[in-house]
């Protein structure tokens, strides 16, 4: 199996096993269904704190408003008593004006939490480091944690406007937020290795050889881009300890040529006749006249 190990720009995004006679338009699939899935979790993830504190979204109408404001245009949330959590709700006000402010109880918002933080560690850039590999069976089992925990706090459902829901459904609207630069769909994917792009119609043989145990750095990138930066000959870890080396090498080397200094032997205390010469009165010796 070849070692995949994906990036976008610098940052590692996850390693993924595959075989080199695989055809690049499933490569491309496979790669971009598990970069896109990520993605969603964290999405979800990042929207199961507020839930678990100030219960679900309010509709749209409603979002931003005052209490007051709400009361004099009549405003009227038709999903409050619909979706309530498993317990009852804790009334924990939202200063921002989004979520309704009817959270769930402390065990129930403990099942949101630490089911959050499951699904976070699934799928985790820090897999990179141990050399554990992402599927999209290890995704889809991230989502279906986050979506079982949701159904038992919130067994009648969440409203359908709410983003959680709509990531679920497949319905979220990304349009005009940070998170749409950050996806990349199957038809906008490239793949780049060595400086090449990767191209369909080909397989990963044609580009990389037909060695299984390879191990390369693959580029994610959308179309349109031009080539993104080539790896470096040496990544940083290296370059600090070749530094290290060669600071230490020099260290040694200074140490080595103190242990070789030969200029104390022309000292008098260095001098091993000096006291023979001593006694023998010859010392202070001098030629020539005075």
């Amino acid at each position: 199996m070849v070692q995949l190990h994906l990036k976008r720009e610098d940052e590692s995004q996850f390693l993924f096993n595959t075989k080199v006679d695989v055809p690049l338009e499933a490569l491309i699939q496979q790669i971009t269904s598990i970069y896109n899935g990520r993605l969603k979790v964290d999405r979800i993830c990042s929207e199961i704190p507020e839930l678990s504190d100030h219960g679900i979204t309010l509709p749209p109408n409603m979002q931003g408003l005052t209490h007051e404001q709400i009361v004099d245009l009549k405003l009227r949330d038709e999903w409050q008593d619909k979706c309530l959590p498993s317990g009852g709700p804790v009334l924990r006000r939202d200063k921002m004006g989004k979520r309704n402010g009817r959270g769930p109880n402390e065990k129930m918002k403990e099942v949101l939490l630490k089911t959050m933080e499951a699904a976070k560690a699934l799928i985790s850039k820090n897999h990179v480091l141990a050399n554990v590999y992402v599927t999209t069976e290890i995704v889809k089992e991230a989502l279906d944690q986050l979506r079982g925990a949701v159904t038992i706090v919130y067994p009648t459902g969440l409203p359908p406007h709410d983003p959680i829901r709509m990531e679920f459904e497949n319905r979220e609207e990304l349009s005009g937020a940070q998170a749409s630069l950050q996806v990349i769909t199957e038809d906008e994917c490239q793949l780049w290795w060595a400086g090449k792009e990767l191209q369909s119609g080909r397989k990963l043989q044609d580009y990389i050889g037909r060695n299984e145990k390879s191990k390369i750095v693959i580029k994610i990138q959308k179309s349109g881009r031009g080539a993104p930066a080539r790896e470096p000959v040496i990544t940083e870890e290296q370059k600090k300890e070749l530094i290290l080396h060669n600071y230490r090498r020099r260290q040694e080397l200074t140490k080595l040529e103190v242990a070789d200094d030969d200029s104390h032997l022309e000292s008098e205390w260095s001098d091993t006749q000096a006291l023979k010469r001593q006694f023998q009165g010859l010392t202070d010796i001098r030629w020539g006249p005075r």
